[in-house]
């Protein structure tokens, strides 16, 4: 591995980084909140030690291998985790404790949306935004800016995009050279994040709340500027558009460059991976919608919006409330939970184990059962008119088995600390998922939980948001031998 070269882009990455701790202080210098003095030592201390870390190996050339880019996601995200937690430990209002700190910071950075605060409605304003936009930038924003960076500073990012793009597939691109996919993606995720903010500005929201909210919509992100998330709203207008936004996040944001592109919806409709998510997200609404009305538990036009809202917001991944849905009668709770686990599709900024996983373990436990019937026959797997390579196949069941193993692993620990089945259960599910809200001591907040719990979280939370494989790599001997 070429050592100088990933200290030298983790200096870039961080100077960059410290460049936006500039807007939250100067909307604190703005509305003169006394928190001006934390981002400008966050800044301070982001940039040099960024600045300190890239001058020595400045003059190295080298190319980037992919070891060396798994190497720096893995960094990219568990430092600048670290470093955003600066301005929540520096403010004296907050006095927030180190580890609550970093898990906010992790939480926000991960798009997961779990939060160790309360008391947001009277929390400075530039705070709030900073939350908020560390999620935006987390979703897909930096490493976009990074992969578009770099190349220009002589280093290849293909492999950096190949670590950090979610999904089973990792080296499609969307044009040809790495620098116009980044760009495009980048693109299409500002132009969505723009018709968001004016949809909830339009629907109501103030002009502050709509670009927060719009934020952490587009990241799938699920942090709000209140403590009743969209709930404050009382709106069903404002719902409606939260619920569009969120599935539409959702899907591959390929397809979203190639519909714009051929100012068409053939592309959605011709996808089958959009075409199970659209499914999955129509039959579990309905079923969510349906129960809700039949037991009682609200009127019909109620079910309708909570229903269909709660139940897009967990699936996605995203988090947001307008009720405790944990409080919902009989199964719907663990439903809905159990749906996070399949979150969006792949090359979203959604969590889970994403669609196209999902979809192939279906057809692949279809595949068997006919195979049972027919034992010498060849039953490919196709997606769409395609057939899927075994290695693919394999790869999927290897990455699901990681994934429970390491849920299971994290779900006793957290039992070890206390913790009661539930709040562990739920709390990892919803750290390694990157959903937020949990069920049991974790249905509001996470502030109540003990520090090692939360350490056990930040894990998962990364873990979660970078794929498993991606993390858990750095940990093999094989990695680190020449």
């Amino acid at each position: 591995m070429h050592f100088s070269v990933i200290f030298r882009v983790l200096g870039v990455l961080l100077m960059i980084f410290s460049l936006t701790l500039l807007p939250p202080f100067a909307l604190s210098l703005w509305l003169n909140d006394d928190h001006h003095h934390a981002f400008l030592i966050a800044f301070a201390i982001t940039f040099a030690t960024g600045l300190g870390i890239w001058l020595p190996v400045h003059r190295a050339r080298h190319d980037l291998q992919t070891r060396d880019g798994f190497l720096i996601t893995a960094l990219f995200w568990s430092v600048l985790g670290l470093f955003g937690s600066l301005p929540f430990y520096i403010s004296a209002e907050l006095d927030a404790s180190f580890t609550d700190a970093l898990f906010e910071s992790i939480s926000g950075l991960t798009t997961t949306g779990a939060t160790v605060f309360t008391g947001l409605d009277f929390l400075p304003k530039s705070i709030l935004y900073y939350r908020q936009q560390l999620q935006w930038l987390g979703g897909i924003g930096i490493i976009v800016i990074a992969v578009a960076i770099l190349p220009m500073l002589g280093i290849g990012g293909m492999q950096l995009y190949r670590a950090e793009t979610p999904g089973p597939v990792k080296d499609s691109k969307l044009t040809p050279r790495i620098t116009e996919t980044a760009k495009a993606l980048f693109f299409m995720y500002v132009a969505l994040t723009l018709l968001c903010a004016l949809a909830y500005w339009l629907g109501g929201m103030s002009g502050f709340d709509a670009i927060c909210h719009a934020f952490s919509t587009v990241a799938i992100g699920g942090f709000s500027t209140h403590d009743a998330s969209i709930g404050f709203f009382n709106s069903p207008v404002i719902m409606a558009i939260c619920t569009f936004f969120m599935f539409f996040s959702g899907i591959n944001f390929a397809l979203h460059f190639f519909g714009w592109r051929e100012h068409s919806i053939r592309q959605y409709l011709k996808d089958p991976e959009c075409r199970f998510y659209s499914a999955w997200i129509l039959v579990g609404a309905l079923i969510t919608i349906t129960y809700l009305y039949f037991t009682g538990t609200y009127g019909f036009f109620d079910s309708l919006m909570h229903g269909s809202f709660e139940f897009v917001s967990v699936l996605t991944t995203t988090g947001f409330g307008t009720a405790d849905f944990s409080a919902w009668p009989t199964f719907l709770p663990f439903m809905l939970f159990l749906f996070a686990f399949m979150g969006g599709c792949g090359g979203s900024t959604a969590g889970g184990m994403k669609v196209m996983r999902v979809m192939l373990i279906c057809k692949q436990g279809y595949r068997e059962i006919k195979r049972l019937i027919h034992p010498s026959a060849i039953i490919p797997i196709k997606v769409g008119k395609k057939s899927v390579p075994d290695r693919v196949v394999e790869a999927v069941w290897g990455f699901f088995a990681v994934y429970i193993i390491s849920f299971m692993v994290m779900f006793l620990l957290l039992l070890a600390t206390g913790l009661d089945f539930v709040t562990s259960f739920s709390a990892v599910g919803a750290s390694i998922n990157n959903l937020g809200p949990g069920m049991g001591d974790v249905a509001a907040h996470y502030g109540n939980i003990n520090d090692p719990a939360k350490w056990i979280l930040c894990f998962a939370m990364l873990l979660g948001r970078l794929e498993v494989f991606t993390l858990l790599v750095l940990f093999t001997p094989m990695f680190w031998r020449r």
